[in-house]
């Protein structure tokens, strides 16, 4: 396969004629032969993309067995959410998301017939942060959600509810606690490994001594956009999430249950 520069050399004179001001036809057929060419060795068969199916689903099970979950690629973890809602929920709930470099807070409220109104704020995490004390991580994000709480004028003296979404590795062990197993994504926190992470977020929140807040869950993102979805659709039966991994989270009959493809921290629950 040839190197980009390699490309970009063969395809620069053709750039040089151009004449931009007078319109122009480029000729696409020629770049699409040759990107075609280069990606040939991304092209699955068949047999390949029955290979790999099999070989998913294997890792799978594997991952969901008590058992072989240990030396599993697609490690599952418990998660505690028992649930899907039904549309009848009402009020105005808190959201924390952290996931990457940046983190939402949000602001919803549920109302009849399937009102839904969000309000979200992103607000970013800084390079020294990510890789500096725990405290510091969840002291920014306690401040974070100070901030989004005045900016919406809510009654900082009443206890809010949160759910919180930590799509990291977690190893939970009830619906409000869960352990982080490993940083990822750049993250790097000194004290939060094997801490567990509702803890460390509700003593940053004491610390300011300025909000009340009630984290009243922790979940990982599938499991928030299946819960999010049904909330208006009763019928969803998977969240799927796509993008630096990927990551899947479906309903069975008497199950919840979620992997995440890659770094497969997966959850399953019930049943």
């Amino acid at each position: 396969m040839r190197t980009k520069p390699e490309m970009m050399g063969q395809l620069r004179p053709a750039f040089s004629e151009l004449n931009i001001s007078e319109g122009f036809e480029f000729d696409t057929e020629l770049v699409t032969n040759e990107i075609k060419e280069d990606c040939k060795s991304l092209l699955l068969s068949n047999e390949q993309l029955t290979t790999l199916m099999k070989d998913m689903d294997g890792a799978i099970r594997n991952g969901l067995g008590k058992d072989t979950n240990p030396s599993s690629i697609v490690k599952c973890y418990v998660t505690y959410v028992q649930d899907l809602p039904n549309g009848t929920e009402r009020g105005k709930f808190l959201a924390l998301d952290l996931g990457g470099t940046n983190f939402r807070v949000l602001l919803i409220e549920l109302g009849e017939n399937n009102y839904f109104h969000m309000d979200s704020e992103i607000f970013k995490v800084p390079a020294h942060i990510q890789t500096g004390k725990g405290t510091e991580l969840f002291d920014h994000i306690a401040k974070c959600l100070a901030e989004f709480i005045k900016k919406h004028n809510l009654d900082s003296k009443k206890a809010l509810p949160l759910g919180f979404t930590f799509s990291f590795p977690l190893r939970q062990v009830g619906l409000t606690k869960g352990y982080l197993n490993s940083w990822t994504k750049g993250f790097n926190c000194s004290g939060v490994v094997d801490e567990d992470v509702v803890r460390l977020l509700k003593e940053a929140i004491k610390r300011r001594k300025d909000v009340e807040i009630d984290v009243c869950g922790i979940l990982n993102d599938t499991t928030g956009t299946i819960m999010s979805c049904a909330w208006k659709n009763p019928n969803t039966k998977i969240g799927v999430i796509v993008g630096m991994l990927s990551k899947l989270t479906f309903k069975g009959v008497n199950t919840i249950s979620s992997m995440n493809m890659c770094e497969l921290l997966s959850v399953k629950s019930r049943g």
